[in-house]
């Protein structure tokens, strides 16, 4: 019973472990622009400009090549 237990354990981290492997991997940049593009027209407003505001800042001024 004990060995069946074993082998249990082992498969389910297995699959675990190729799902984890196969999912891609997101951009941290591509997921903050999927999730203020979800916001409506008023309530993104803030965040692009304090993004707007910290890209002047560093004198980044160009639109993003990406």
């Amino acid at each position: 019973m004990l060995v069946y237990i074993v082998i249990g354990v082992v498969i389910v981290v297995a699959v675990v472990v190729v799902a984890m492997l196969v999912r891609p991997k997101q951009d941290p940049v591509d997921s903050f622009r999927r999730q203020i593009d979800a916001l409506s027209p008023e309530a993104r407003k803030p965040t692009i400009d304090q993004v707007r505001d910290a890209a002047e800042d560093s004198g980044d001024n160009g639109p993003d090549e990406s």
